[in-house]
C-alpha cells in the first residue's frame, strides 16, 4: 500500500473513532441532564423522602445542605455528574442499599426476560415479514399485517392480565407469577444470574423447567410485541429488495424463487434488520415495567414501580440512567454492526 494511501486510511480511522467518542460523550451528557432535571422537576422533595414530612425544620435544612440542594442548579448538576461518573447513584430509601447494588441485583432478571422476548420476536418476526412481502396483497399478507397491528394497538397490561386469567388461572399451563418457585429459590445457586441459562449449564432439568414455566408467558408477550415491530420492518425491507434489478436478473438466470428470497434478498435486508432487532431489544429493556409489575417479575421494571410508590427518587433516576445507558450502548453497537456488515458505509 502506498504511504499516502496508508496515511489517509489511518486519518480516516482516527476521525471515525473521534466522531464515535464525541457522539458517545454528548449522548451520555444529554442523558445525565435529562435525568437530573427530571429529579428537580418532579414534585417530590428528596429531603422529605428521607426524613419524613414530620421532621423538624432544622433537620430538613441540615440535610438539604448536606445533599447540596441549597446550591445553584448548575453546581448541583456538576456534583450529580461527578457522583454518577464515580459510580455513586445514591442510596435507596426503600432498601437502604446503594442504588447501584440494587440495579446489579435486579437487572439480570430484566435482561433475561428481554432476551427471551427478543429471541421469540426475531424467530417469528423475520419469517412472517418475508412471507408477507413475498405474498404481498394476498390474504396471508393481510393476516400478518393484522397480527402486527394488534401487537401495536393492544395495551400490554390488559393482554397480560387476560393471559394470566387464561393460561394460569383456567388452564394451569404456566407457573405462578414470579421468576422461580420458592422450592428452588434457596437451593438453586445461579452463576450468571440468568436463571434459565444457569439451570441448563448445571443440568438441573427440574429447575430449568420451573424457570421456563415462569418466563414463558411474560417473555412470549414481550416477544409478541417485538415480533409485531420486526415483521413490519422485515416486510418493508424485503419489498424494497425484491424490487431491485439484481432480483430481476437472478430470475432471468433461472435461479429458484426460494434461493432468490432467502439467499439474496434477505441477505441484503439483514443489514438494516440488525439495527431494528437491536432497537427492539432496547425497547424491551426499557418497556418491560408494566409486564414485570403484572407478573411480579423481580427485575428493573418492578424495582422502578416500587421505588415510585415509595417516592424513592434516587432509585428511580438511577434505574432510568441504567436503562438509558443500555439503550445508548445497543444503539451504538447496532451502528457498529451496520458499518461492519455493509461495506458501502465504510467508504463514505
Amino acid at each position: 500500500m502506498p504511504p499516502g494511501r496508508k496515511h489517509r486510511k489511518t486519518e480516516k480511522i482516527l476521525l471515525d473513532i473521534g466522531r464515535f467518542l464525541v457522539v458517545l460523550v454528548t449522548t451520555y451528557l444529554g442523558l445525565l441532564a435529562v435525568t437530573f432535571f427530571i429529579g428537580r422537576v418532579i414534585p417530590i422533595d428528596p429531603v422529605l423522602a428521607v426524613l419524613g414530612d414530620r421532621a423538624p425544620a432544622s433537620a430538613i435544612a441540615r440535610v438539604r445542605e448536606e445533599m447540596g440542594l441549597d446550591l445553584p442548579l448548575w453546581q448541583q448538576f456538576f456534583i450529580y455528574v461527578r457522583q454518577i461518573l464515580s459510580g455513586d447513584f445514591g442510596t435507596s430509601v426503600l432498601t437502604t442499599n446503594p442504588v447501584l447494588t440494587d440495579i446489579a441485583r435486579v437487572f439480570p432478571a430484566t435482561l433475561e426476560l428481554a432476551t427471551f422476548g427478543t429471541v421469540i420476536g426475531t424467530l417469528l418476526g423475520i419469517p412472517l415479514g418475508v412471507l408477507a412481502a413475498v405474498k404481498r396483497g394476498t390474504l396471508i399478507d393481510q393476516l400478518v399485517r393484522l397480527v402486527g397491528l394488534v401487537g401495536y394497538s393492544v395495551p400490554i397490561f390488559w393482554l397480560a392480565l387476560l393471559s394470566l386469567l387464561l393460561f394460569y388461572a383456567k388452564l394451569g399451563w404456566v407457573a405462578f407469577p414470579g421468576r422461580i418457585d420458592i422450592v428452588y429459590e434457596y437451593t438453586f445457586t445461579p452463576i450468571t444470574q440468568i436463571f434459565l441459562l444457569d439451570a441448563l449449564l448445571q443440568r438441573q432439568w427440574d429447575v430449568a423447567w420451573d424457570v421456563f414455566r415462569h418466563i414463558v408467558l411474560p417473555g412470549s408477550l414481550l416477544g409478541y410485541f417485538s415480533m409485531a415491530y420486526i415483521s413490519r420492518m422485515t416486510r418493508s425491507f424485503m419489498l424494497n429488495e425484491l424490487a431491485q434489478e439484481y432480483v430481476v436478473a437472478a430470475r432471468a438466470k433461472g435461479l429458484s424463487e426460494s434461493r432468490i428470497i432467502w439467499s439474496h434478498a434477505l441477505r441484503n435486508a439483514a443489514v438494516p434488520l440488525v439495527t431494528v432487532i437491536a432497537l427492539s431489544y432496547a425497547g424491551l429493556l426499557e418497556g418491560s415495567v408494566l409486564t414485570e409489575t403484572v407478573f411480579s417479575w423481580p427485575g428493573l421494571g418492578l424495582y422502578i414501580t416500587n421505588s415510585l410508590q415509595s417516592a424513592d427518587m434516587n432509585a428511580v433516576l438511577g434505574s432510568t440512567l441504567a436503562i438509558g445507558s443500555a439503550f445508548i450502548a445497543l444503539n451504538l453497537l447496532s451502528d457498529l454492526l451496520y458499518r461492519t456488515l455493509d461495506p458501502r458505509t465504510r467508504t463514505r
